[in-house]
């Protein structure tokens, strides 16, 4: 049994692990490796570690941190098979998922490539006689991200990159589930002339997060995660003096008018419905249908999603994956049940695929919900899974109302070739990113990703420039020279004379 251990001071750390936690393939459902859990003395060890290595690291040139995050990003390109081949085998995700899911992780390297420009600051002189006024911005110190098992290497390479490339130490949390991405990012930080201790890998149960939230060596805390969570890393983290950023749950939503493109529209709801298995927070598992468009844009959805190749991520051909664990099929199966008891209709059920030579596999098939109240669990919970759900509006002025109405905000889209509606969605709803025939907005990294009301608690959204603001402390330095006037009236005398 393969173990999977730690990455601390710049190599493998097997420190006093408190237990193991059994890591599995989703297509088979059997446990391919065991992951060490840290011990209390194992975090400290590495915050001491991570405070030492940030002292030096901070003084580093920028020019040579830039030149070091250059050379990060081609290693990730040189060893991104090697990459999707460990997202493949812990996620579950398809090949062709994995590798699109590096690209949009790379979209923040690239970013960090350029930090010297984001790092900028501002000088006024003269303020007051002889008076000058400049701003600058410093790294705040030790920076823990606790990330989840949806995107192993992208969501973690949201914060690491600009993190590190500002003057930071980080420490990565990655999820029990989906380890050795950090693992073999960590490696790759090594090859391109990182410090060591700069960026450390340490894995743990919620124990040990619970310990990280309140471990008086971590300044900043960067968290994705599921709600109830981002509310408890939040809470503690701030009343331990932290600054934190906690990203939350989701439950998009995606309107579709009368005059869209219905064509179009099925096929990006189904790829956006049912790409990686919907383990995406921004997937899109909820569409309101305008003005009795419903039971004909769910045809065709369904037209689409029966095309979709279901089975394990590396073989030939496969679009979509398992789901991440029984437990997570058996949730999403559960709220399926309920939806059908309450009266939906199943367009489209996968609840029996069976993947032949996988039976023990964590496999469902798209499945497509219509006619879903609005109090019903499929409805209202974020599914994380296979599954679309499709409830009824008469007129946008409804439809909008359904869509702000959800307790979370992280994106929302619509369908229209109406630039005046396209333009009033944009501005009405209550959404941190916003799609116009786009079903998931993801802005690319020089933008920066957040949502609104519970996908997103704190003020600061992830990567891009609101990541060099969370990741770096202000500061203004006001100046006088004395010595200037000293001068001015030494100069001034021998002129005289």
């Amino acid at each position: 049994m393969k173990t999977i251990e730690h990455w601390v001071d710049g190599a493998p750390y097997e420190g006093t692990p408190t237990g193991r936690f059994a890591v599995e393939n989703p297509a088979t459902g059997e446990v391919e490796a065991e992951l060490l859990q840290a011990s209390d003395a194992d975090l400290d060890h590495a915050v001491e570690v991570a405070k030492t290595a940030q002292k030096a690291w901070a003084k580093v040139p920028l020019a040579k941190r830039v030149d070091i995050m250059f050379k990060m990003r081609q290693l990730v390109l040189d060893h991104q098979d090697e990459l999707a081949k460990l997202i493949v085998a812990e996620h579950g995700k398809n090949y062709s998922d994995a590798i699109g899911e590096l690209q949009r992780g790379r979209e923040t390297l690239d970013f960090a490539c350029g930090i010297n420009a984001a790092l900028k600051g501002e000088h006024s002189f003269d303020i007051s006689r002889g008076v000058d006024i400049h701003t600058l911005r410093q790294p705040v110190g030790v920076v823990a991200g606790i990330c989840p098992f949806n995107f192993p290497a992208m969501v973690p390479m949201w914060m690491h990159p600009v993190a590190i490339a500002t003057g930071n130490a980080f420490i990565l949390k990655p999820a029990s589930a989906t380890p050795s991405a950090a693992l073999l990012t960590a490696q790759l930080y090594k090859e391109a002339g990182l410090p060591d201790g700069v960026f450390n890998v340490v894995s743990g149960n919620r124990t040990m997060v619970t310990k990280v939230l309140e471990h008086p060596g971590i300044d900043a805390i960067s968290f994705v995660g599921s709600t109830p969570v981002a509310h408890i890393v939040q809470d503690t983290g701030v009343s331990h003096g932290k600054r934190v950023q906690a990203l939350g749950g989701a439950n998009n939503h995606a309107i579709v008018l009368p005059d869209a493109d219905m064509e179009f529209a099925a096929g990006h709801i189904s790829a956006a419905a049912f790409g990686a298995a919907g383990e995406r927070c921004m997937a899109l598992p909820v569409v309101v249908a305008v003005g009795g468009v419903g039971p004909a844009l769910a045809q065709k959805v369904k037209e689409h999603a029966e095309k979709i190749k279901v089975g394990p991520g590396m073989g030939e051909g496969i679009e979509m994956g398992p789901v991440i664990d029984a437990k997570s099929k058996d949730f999403i199966v559960s709220l399926i049940d309920d939806a059908e008891q309450r009266g939906s209709d199943i367009v489209l059920d996968g609840r029996s695929l069976v993947i032949p030579g996988h039976e023990n596999g964590h496999f469902l098939g798209p499945t497509i919900i219509d006619n879903v109240p609005l109090d019903a669990p499929a409805y209202k919970e974020e599914v994380f899974g296979p599954v679309l759900t499709i409830v009824h509006a008469d007129t946008y002025e409804e439809a909008i109302k359904i869509v702000n109405s959800s307790e979370f905000g992280n994106g929302a889209a619509i369908f229209t070739n109406d630039g005046g509606m396209a333009r009033r969605f944009s501005l009405e709803a209550e959404a941190g990113m916003i799609g116009i025939n786009v079903p998931i907005p993801t802005p690319v990294a020089y933008y920066s990703f957040g949502g609104w009301k519970q996908s997103l608690l704190g003020d600061t959204h992830i990567h891009g420039p609101e990541g060099v603001k969370f990741y770096t402390r202000g500061k203004a330095v006001t100046s006088r020279w004395p010595s200037e006037q000293s001068y001015s009236a030494t100069m001034s005398f021998q002129r005289e004379d």
